[in-house]
């Protein structure tokens, strides 16, 4: 028995890990190739190309369907015109607060996800936290801030902009959990769901804004080959991040994707300063990179020790779903 417990454990710790890694490298991958399209081809038009992002996504789930590799699924209209609200509202607040906001408080206000996270769950959820937890989340806070924050300037409607991209985006990667464990959905369903009525209005209001941030219109840009390919490549990881990220807070919260989704940040910060950056590590980036790290490594033992994040009270899940070949476990006990 003891011996059936510990393989089990083994296997969901590699299904954790190899989780994590598909994420971090498919992330990592597209903010690269993204950074190459818009800096080296002029291809600024970041909410129509999310949109093209969720319609190859959308095209890849319609083609696993018709190959009998995701099951039918059931999700209300009610929750999907909710998800896709708090969706939309996040990746057009995220692109106005960059235009809006100092790159410093536009940093700033990603790392306020965590807090935000962490009141959803302690509300919502019941989750409850223990000091060393809190303390290991507070570090990670502190070295990101160290490695990403810089000049920090804020006005009237930046931080307007900013308060709904947090907010939104938060309660979008809550959703995200919630829905899955209520419904009995996998990663695949999910996105099934999703994800075609994300590239229907993205594609709708992405080149009309994208308009009005950049004064560009993404119909006289110039096509040539290198982009066409970076295009087609970018939308391609896309389908690898989409579905990793909702596979990661299926099995870790949105707060643990959170916190753990920092080494994203320093990971992106050394490619850059590897491909794109002029300027070398300077003294206080290494010292952030360090103190970040540490606090993951802290929250990881932290969370996962008895009492480390704990759920009150569990939710009762509805009409749950035969799982296809492609379906990731969905287990969920009082232990987050």
């Amino acid at each position: 028995m003891k011996m059936s417990l510990a393989s089990k454990a083994d296997r969901k710790a590699a299904a954790d890990a190899a989780a994590w890694m598909f994420n971090v490298v498919t992330s990592v991958g597209i903010i690269l190739v993204n950074k190459a399209l818009m800096a080296t081809y002029g291809f600024s038009f970041a909410t129509t190309l999310t949109g093209m992002h969720f319609a190859t996504t959308t095209l890849m789930t319609g083609v696993l369907r018709w190959l009998g590799y995701i099951q039918p699924s059931h999700l209300p209209f009610r929750e999907l015109l909710k998800f896709v609200i708090f969706a939309n509202f996040s990746i057009v607040g995220m692109n106005v607060s960059l235009m809006w906001n100092s790159v410093g408080f536009y940093q700033i206000a990603k790392l306020s996800m965590i807090p935000v996270s962490c009141l959803l769950e302690v509300v919502l959820d019941k989750i409850r936290y223990s000091r060393d937890t809190k303390l290991s989340i507070a570090v990670v806070l502190l070295g990101v801030g160290v490695c990403t924050v810089t000049d920090v300037s804020v006005n009237a409607r930046g931080f307007i902009a900013a308060l709904i991209a947090v907010w939104s985006t938060s309660i979008q990667q809550y959703y995200v959990h919630h829905l899955q464990r209520k419904y009995s959905l996998t990663s695949f369903n999910l996105l099934g769901h999703t994800a075609p009525a994300q590239a229907a209005t993205l594609l709708v209001i992405g080149p009309f804004l994208d308009n009005w941030l950049t004064d560009k219109r993404i119909y006289a840009y110039d096509y040539n080959i290198a982009s066409v390919i970076f295009l087609i490549l970018s939308c391609t990881i896309a389908v690898g991040t989409n579905l990793s990220q909702f596979i990661c807070i299926g099995r870790f919260t949105a707060v643990s994707f959170q916190v753990l989704g920092h080494m994203k940040t320093i990971l992106v910060l050394i490619m850059g300063f590897l491909f794109f950056g002029k300027e070398g590590l300077n003294l206080h980036v290494v010292l952030g990179m360090i103190i970040a790290v540490f606090g993951m490594i802290w929250y990881s033992n932290a969370s996962t020790k008895p009492g480390g994040k704990e759920r009150r009270s569990s939710l009762p899940t509805t009409r749950p779903q035969k799982h296809g070949n492609l379906g990731e476990s969905n287990e969920h006990d009082g232990k987050v």
